[in-house]
């Protein structure tokens, strides 16, 4: 898409307390050729997208030679998990039932009306812990603001689901190991205290790595049916920079950027005669 740039993502979840979105980003888009910026755009809702656009993508392809998830669980009931519940219905998917379990008693409830309001026919409910939203569910998404591992015990796992590791940090190395292990890129996913990342140091290998999404989508990599399987995706920054060129180029074609002139204070590489330059306003 001939577009470099860089993604600043601002985490703080205690802003969930206050009633605002526990993150805030900004994206920069630099020109392929000259490295300089053309745009700066607000990000945390094209991250979130391409977040759930990645979840769904790996919920089709993981499940190609499984029997199909009927049953799906949120662990975590943030922006993240409406997302991707909104990515998986408009790339059709149709769930019998829906699970929701969050530590807020009062985020789960606005979650599950949220869900209820907009499929009249599925059975929506609020689940009392996470290993019951854990057995009752054949797809569960993780997402939460989890600093470390909460989820313990294999045997949660015992009828093989399917496993959308988002929030990356919720499984101890226990459930890795008798899973089947997808990553959007292992280099990324291998660092920063997550669970993929505790779980080589506590084996000393890589060995329980099946394969990336890339793999799976090739042809190198089967997925069993006889494994839980867990997608753990670190995201991908190069992924946000599509998204975002994307959105730049509709806005632009609607023609409805708004453009800061003069911008860049000073063009000339030597200066304008009698111009003493200074700080850029």
């Amino acid at each position: 898409m001939r577009v470099d740039g860089i993604k600043w993502i601002s985490s703080f979840p205690e802003n969930i307390k206050s009633g605002i979105p526990r993150a805030s980003a900004v994206l920069v888009l630099n020109d392929y050729d000259t490295g300089y910026p053309f745009a700066c755009l607000e990000s945390s809702i094209i991250s979130a997208a391409r977040t759930a656009a990645s979840a769904a993508l790996a919920t089709d392809w993981l499940t190609r030679e499984r029997v199909k998830p009927r049953r799906l669980g949120f662990v975590g009931a943030g922006l993240i998990a409406r997302h991707i519940h909104t990515y998986l219905v408009a790339a059709g998917w149709d769930f019998e039932e829906v699970g929701v379990y969050d530590l807020s008693a009062e985020n789960a409830a606005a979650f599950r009306s949220y869900l209820a309001a907009g499929e009249a026919s599925v059975r929506v409910s609020v689940r009392q812990d996470a290993e019951d939203l854990v057995r009752s569910s054949d797809l569960v998404v993780f997402a939460t603001v989890a600093a470390q591992p909460h989820v313990r015990d294999p045997r949660w796992f015992a009828h093989n689901p399917l496993v959308l590791n988002v929030s990356l940090r919720d499984l101890a190395p226990e459930v890795l190991l008798e899973s089947a292990n997808v990553l959007d890129d292992v280099e990324h996913c291998l660092k920063a205290g997550t669970s993929p990342h505790l779980t080589e140091q506590l084996t000393g290998s890589r060995d329980f790595v099946d394969g990336t999404l890339a793999d799976v989508m090739a042809g190198s990599v089967r997925v069993p049916a006889d494994r839980p399987v867990v997608f753990s995706p670190f995201g991908l920054g190069v992924l946000d920079l599509a998204v975002g060129k994307s959105v730049y180029d509709r806005v632009r074609a609607d023609g409805d950027l708004r453009v800061v002139e003069d911008f860049f204070h000073e063009l000339d590489r030597y200066g304008v005669p009698g111009h003493t330059g200074g700080p850029s306003s």
